[in-house]
């Protein structure tokens, strides 16, 4: 059901996300290149925030989630901090994955959360396997597994929403279709209009989503997941959208075409979200700039703490290696 509070709540996620990215997005443009705030590149989801927010927060908390790199929106609903983030991202003491792993790929068994892989795609199979162990077990969760329309191309991806269909699996597998695998437009990729029409060869039930739309997505999500949980098998859901960025911070892409660029803009998911609450009567301008301003400031100080953590301590080499017995 979503309440006003909830309502709230998603606008208040899409807000964090887009200050956190932003942030990242600048200090990869403007660090000093020999002494690093941030390890490797930003892999940022600006413009399509509302996919990751809207779907994880549909979630209940016993499900399992297996996000892509643009979920940074899903993990803060998740349960994973501003400061865990952070950490992660400048490989300092106290990052989730000990130094292993960089930027997005890491993981919470707490949080009930896949470690993302950069085969894009990939994860759809570990989610079948989740949902499989589920479905055993006799547990009345679901899995959300989101990737996007370039991965959507790959055998391994056929190969698991097929699966799941034949096993009735309880996964709801969101395409986040931002139009742009890296640097290939969509005509490039499929001959078909809708990543959703594919539903009908799998077996599954499927549906086009306003992906901007963080209100739509969440209904559409809650609904399938509702659904998965009850036994009634796997859904496909397309949520369209459009990647304002490059497909990490290195890249500049100067391939998108700028009147492409004008028209997403309009169509911005805050703005978006913005408009809906107005209409509703839920909130007005100087709320808006105020959760701005507040997120800004709890940014800014866990920035400050994670710049003072001491580098990622060696001996982190030796743990989590072995499964210790009682």
């Amino acid at each position: 059901m979503l309440t006003p509070e909830k309502k709230l709540a998603l606008y208040r996620a899409l807000r964090l996300t887009r200050i956190f990215e932003d942030w990242i997005y600048y200090i990869c443009h403007n660090q000093n290149s020999q002494k690093p705030l941030i390890i490797g590149k930003g892999y940022l989801s600006t413009g399509q925030e509302a996919v990751s927010v809207g779907a994880a927060m549909a979630m209940e908390p016993a499900d399992w989630y297996a996000p892509s790199h643009r979920d940074i929106g899903g993990h803060l609903i998740r349960g994973v901090s501003l400061q865990e983030l952070l950490l992660q991202y400048m490989s300092r003491e106290g990052s989730p994955t000990k130094g292993r792993d960089g930027n997005v790929h890491f993981g919470f068994v707490r949080h009930k959360t896949l470690g993302f892989i950069s085969q894009m795609g990939a994860l759809t199979v570990a989610a079948n396997g989740v949902a499989t162990a589920m479905k055993m077990c006799g547990d009345k969760q679901a899995v959300l597994c989101c990737y996007g329309d370039g991965a959507s191309s790959s055998g391994v991806v056929h190969e698991a929403l097929n699966y799941a269909a034949v096993g009735k699996l309880p996964v709801v597998f969101v395409v986040n279709n931002n139009r742009w695998a890296i640097s290939t437009p969509l005509h490039e990729q499929m001959a078909i209009e809708n990543i959703a029409d594919r539903g009908t060869g799998y077996g599954m039930p499927s549906l086009i989503v306003e992906g901007n739309n963080v209100f739509a997505v969440y209904d559409a999500v809650y609904d399938a997941l509702k659904r998965a949980r009850a036994g009634a098998g796997p859904c496909l859901i397309e949520c369209k959208s459009m990647r304002m960025a490059g497909h990490g911070t290195h890249d500049m892409a100067k391939y998108v075409p700028d009147d492409e660029y004008a028209y997403w803009k309009t169509k911005d998911p805050i703005l978006w979200a913005e408009k809906l609450l107005l209409e509703d009567g839920l909130s007005n301008a100087e709320d808006f700039k105020a959760v701005e301003v507040e997120l800004k400031a709890e940014l800014e100080k866990v920035v400050e703490i994670c710049v003072q953590a001491g580098p990622i301590r060696p001996n982190h080499e030796l743990e989590d290696v072995f499964a210790e017995g009682k």
